[in-house]
């Protein structure tokens, strides 16, 4: 078996992450332009704070004997946001691809070539949090496609979409993924109702981007959210198609997440029992980690919960 194929029979949820870029400026102190992680590559300063952010997932995977998820720091590296970075399209297929290589030096570097995979992070083309950007499937195509052509030259296990706000960027993706032949997942974001920022409910999302692209996703995912914006919702037969959740440790709102200055990191242990309910509540679950607000302790709470 193959890493990916492993990854998808599994019944153990493998690990991701927390949020990466909020516990980055708030915990590591570092400037994160549009709330863009790649930057910190460019700098060996950056690569040494990435490296430590990293060490401690690895190090929660090892001790639990769980798979982990190395996400690359890409999620705002694609042609949508070229024009904000000053940068051409060149280059920021070079930056997905410097952001590859690094991911796989980190999983060799921690011996973990058996049971980490490599995730291709991709981001809204435009800001996950503003329901009026809405991209046709052919747009998105287009500003998706650079990115995941980088992704299939460096080799990442998979792409991942997160945040995404509806149903046409996500068709986009897929389209782009299937061009370049990288696997791909897609996870969604809600607001505290537990819909998508355009008013549309999971399943619905999920159902458009199926029947348009003939189930072509790996799985579909919810990310960005608390917990209890969206545990309500996960009920019927859509839910076997979620295989991952990243939530956020806030119960906060978009809008107030947007505009706040300091972090709120929630209530971890109670974050862990969340998740405990989200796995009784979604089948085919493999993988868990979190988002905006969520570091190594929500991550590890998790584990003890699971």
């Amino acid at each position: 078996m193959t890493g990916l194929e492993t990854f998808l029979s599994t019944n153990r949820p493998y690990l991701g992450d927390g949020g990466m870029e909020t516990d980055l400026i708030f915990n590591y102190g570092v400037d994160l332009p549009h709330f863009s992680s790649f930057v910190l590559l460019s700098s060996d300063e950056g690569r040494e704070a990435l490296r430590r952010y990293f060490e401690d997932y690895f190090e929660i995977a090892k001790a639990s004997n769980r798979g982990f998820l190395v996400s690359t720091t890409t999620w705002r590296a694609n042609a949508g946001w070229a024009d904000r970075h000053v940068l051409t399209l060149e280059q920021f297929k070079e930056v997905n691809r410097l952001a590859v290589d690094f991911a796989k030096q980190l999983r060799s570097e921690q011996q973990a070539e058996g049971w980490a995979l490599i995730d291709g992070a991709v981001g809204p083309a435009g800001d996950g949090y503003a329901p009026h950007q809405l991209y046709l499937p052919e747009e998105a195509e287009a500003l998706h496609t650079p990115q995941m052509e980088a992704f299939a030259e460096a080799g990442v296990d998979m792409a991942i979409a997160y945040t995404m706000t509806h149903p046409g960027e996500a068709i986009g993706v897929v389209r782009a993924a299937r061009a370049a032949q990288v696997p791909v997942g897609i996870s969604f974001t809600v607001e505290t109702d537990g819909r998508l920022p355009i008013g549309m409910e999971i399943w619905e999302a999920i159902d458009e981007v199926e029947s348009s692209t003939s189930g072509a996703p790996l799985f579909y995912g919810i990310n960005c959210a608390h917990p209890t914006h969206f545990m309500d919702k996960l009920d019927g037969a859509w839910t076997s198609r979620v295989g991952l959740v990243r939530a956020n440790a806030s119960c906060k709102s978009h809008a107030e997440l947007d505009e706040s200055t300091e972090l709120d990191a929630g209530d971890p242990e109670e974050f862990g029992h969340q998740y405990a309910e989200l796995l009784e509540r979604l089948p085919n679950l493999r993988v868990v980690g979190g988002c905006c607000g969520s570091d190594h302790t929500h991550i590890r709470e998790i584990v003890a919960n699971i």
